[in-house]
């Protein structure tokens, strides 16, 4: 699996608000290259913990839904002599 990779803007936004954390929460003023490389920092080395996290929440989101078809279509199911069950 390769690194996350972001567009330009993505990438610029993101250093601005890094830049923003370590001058309102650490009291400390950053660069934006120190931030850059930080920033590919966690998306190559913790980027795939937080991808794989949203995978997981997808997964049980779809699992969720394809029950809920299957009571939905279990309840248009006619009544028979015969069941299949």
């Amino acid at each position: 699996m390769q690194a996350t990779t972001f567009s330009e803007a993505e990438k610029s936004l993101i250093v601005e608000k890094i830049q923003r954390y370590f001058n309102q929460e650490l009291g400390q003023d950053i660069g934006g290259f120190d931030a850059e490389f930080l920033l590919d920092f966690f998306a190559v080395e913790i980027g795939h913990f937080f991808y794989n996290r949203g995978l997981y929440d997808a997964q049980a989101i779809l699992s969720q839904k394809m029950d809920d078809l299957s009571d939905a279509i279990y309840q248009l199911e006619k009544p028979t002599d015969f069941s299949a069950r």
